[in-house]
């Protein structure tokens, strides 16, 4: 997984905090209403902040990009990051290209030149975010003088960042 360097300070955030966090659960609205969720390996970061995904063009979820949700989890870290935004579909073949792994070669065994592989570009729009304590101790006794004092957990920092869209097609002066 690539991250480019950002051109704000709440993109530089967030790509921190997704650092190390190569799975995400993309959550899509179904025709019919109900939420759908699937596992998808990412594969850059680029340095607008948009996130990039290889997809299979015959996938439902291509028809349903308008409103989308990525998680990530790392529990080791304490750290989970909810976006949100849209995802458009990119057929770039020198893009395609330049992103490919044989780590791919499993869903696409054409390789990069497979007719039905395509980028996933989702582009975010609002990121939720609880950056907890690196160490596990940390968390440990914070739960346990919780219990003791019968009072909530501090689960560290929850914050929120909006306009990341806007954010990303802003770009830096000369």
């Amino acid at each position: 997984m690539k991250i480019a360097t950002q051109t704000s300070a709440e993109l530089t955030h967030v790509a921190k905090l997704i650092d190390g966090m190569p799975i995400a659960m993309l959550t899509t609205l179904e025709a019919d209403g109900a939420l759908a969720s699937r596992p998808m390996s990412l594969l850059e970061m680029d340095a607008r902040g948009a996130l990039w995904f290889f997809t299979d063009v015959r996938s439902s979820k291509v028809d349903r990009l308008h409103a989308v949700n990525l998680s990530f989890v790392d529990r080791g870290r304490g750290n989970y990051v909810s976006l949100s935004g849209h995802g458009e579909i990119n057929t770039d073949r020198a893009r395609i290209q330049s992103l490919w792994s044989v780590l791919a070669k499993p869903w696409f065994p054409e390789g990069p030149e497979s007719s039905n592989l395509a980028l996933l570009k989702f582009v975010p729009e609002t990121a939720d975010y609880w950056d907890g304590p690196n160490s596990k101790m940390v968390r440990a006794f914070g739960l346990v003088a919780s219990l003791i004092a019968c009072k909530p957990v501090a689960p560290g920092e929850h914050g929120s960042h909006t306009g990341l869209a806007a954010a990303g097609a802003a770009t830096t002066a000369p």
